[in-house]
């Protein structure tokens, strides 16, 4: 596990930083309105609240809208395991998969729980020097508790060799 993540996850939980972090890094994440609710090195929770900005033209939210909150359940579990690494830890989705069960209104919170999964394969990369992939998994929930979507994202970690080397 990143002896970082600690740090990485006082920065990116303050309300301040994080709107920053959004609108310099993420800026439509930011106008859609995505919140980070958990996070730990395992999991982590992410919300996104149906509003006119969002919408799709069947009055809930719009499909990439959803696959932006998930993949930042996954992507912020990623990031703080690669924040401040030495050596330093390229992340890059290389594959989406989604599936649809019901229309998604209210607020939609997406779970993913494969943080030890993204500690692992990091850590093979950094050990073997290679390139490493893996599915992590994130599931829309809505208010009453079911199901709204389950997306699969693949992610490819990779050490950055230092320049020169």
């Amino acid at each position: 596990m990143n002896s970082q993540f600690h740090l990485f996850k006082k920065q990116i939980t303050n309300p301040i930083k994080y709107r920053l972090f959004m609108l310099s890094k993420l800026p439509m994440a930011f106008v859609s309105g995505l919140k980070i609710i958990e996070l730990s090195p395992q999991n982590a929770v992410v919300s996104v609240k149906f509003k006119w900005i969002n919408q799709n033209p069947f009055k809930s939210i719009y499909f990439a809208v959803l696959s932006m909150a998930a993949e930042l359940s996954t992507g912020i579990l990623a990031f703080g395991q690669t924040y401040k690494r030495n050596p330093k830890v390229s992340m890059l989705v290389v594959k989406l998969e989604a599936e649809f069960y019901k229309k998604a209104v209210g607020t939609i919170h997406f779970t993913c729980n494969d943080g030890d999964k993204i500690i692992s394969a990091i850590e093979q990369s950094i050990q073997q020097n290679i390139g490493t992939t893996i599915q992590c998994v994130s599931v829309g929930k809505n208010n009453e508790g079911e199901d709204v979507a389950r997306f699969i994202f693949t992610w490819s970690f990779k050490p950055q060799t230092p320049k020169g080397a």
